[in-house]
């Protein structure tokens, strides 16, 4: 067991807009260096917690603590990659000034700016794009540069909401098998989707439906648990739609 506290720490959180109640009741420990995966259906809640959890939005109750500081707090970005659901380019710019316009927020300049701008342009396949202006990309690299923004300044923290989008399935192998060495080096990735073969490959899912979360396990011990054959169906058999 490791002797470090969690990465991430949620404690009895809820999320309320007036009247209607979007998340209740979230308790999650997320501890370092996992692939942890949240999976529910649009709606479910999935990016309102990840948004809590990147600093961008405030829990209306209990508490959210990343690298045991409470968020939101603003010197916490620079340990995070955040790659949200809407691609936050400027469509005027080309993919590298960009690229170098993030940077600048985290310090990256010089030589370690070029190296990683090549290493994660290379790693979602727009090195022949950088010069590109983004209003010229597609939605799918428009993805894809959105995830290298993420990955750009080797962040402790990596969440992506549903980054693999649009990308096809060839690319989104090879992102996947990134994700596979970041865990492996330390980096722990909050990943929301609601593709079942990408549950598959996160070492725990929370399952979240009308902002409950239902479930958390491996998949394996979640269709155990459940006699399912498929993580659709333990997520059916835990939302109590039960054939």
């Amino acid at each position: 067991m490791s002797t470090f506290p969690p990465t991430i720490q949620i404690h009895d959180v809820a999320k309320r807009f007036g009247s209607k109640v979007v998340l209740e009741h979230i308790t999650l420990d997320v501890p370092k260096a996992e692939i942890f995966g949240l999976l529910g259906p649009s709606g479910a809640g999935k990016t309102t917690l990840v948004k809590m959890i990147a600093g961008i939005d405030v829990a209306s109750s209990g508490y959210v603590h990343v690298l045991n500081e409470c968020m939101p707090k603003l010197s916490m970005m620079r340990y995070i990659g955040y790659m949200s659901q809407s691609d936050a380019l400027y469509m005027e710019l080309s993919a590298k000034e960009n690229l170098e316009f993030f940077a600048a927020l985290f310090g990256l300049k010089g030589t370690v700016l070029k190296q990683r701008i090549d290493e994660v342009m290379a790693l979602v396949n727009l090195t022949g794009d950088l010069k590109k202006q983004v209003s010229q990309f597609s939605g799918g690299m428009k993805r894809r540069l959105s995830l290298a923004i993420a990955l750009l300044h080797s962040p402790d923290i990596l969440i992506l909401d549903e980054p693999t989008v649009g990308i096809d399935p060839v690319l989104r192998q090879s992102i996947w098998q990134e994700l596979e060495r970041l865990s492996k080096s330390g980096t722990t990735i909050l990943i929301t989707t609601h593709v079942m073969d990408e549950a598959y490959k996160c070492h725990r899912l929370g399952m979240i439906r009308d902002g409950h979360l239902i479930a958390v396990g491996t998949p394996i011990k979640l269709m155990e648990e459940t006699g399912s054959t498929t993580i659709e169906e333990a997520f059916l058999y835990y939302g109590g739609v039960q054939s």
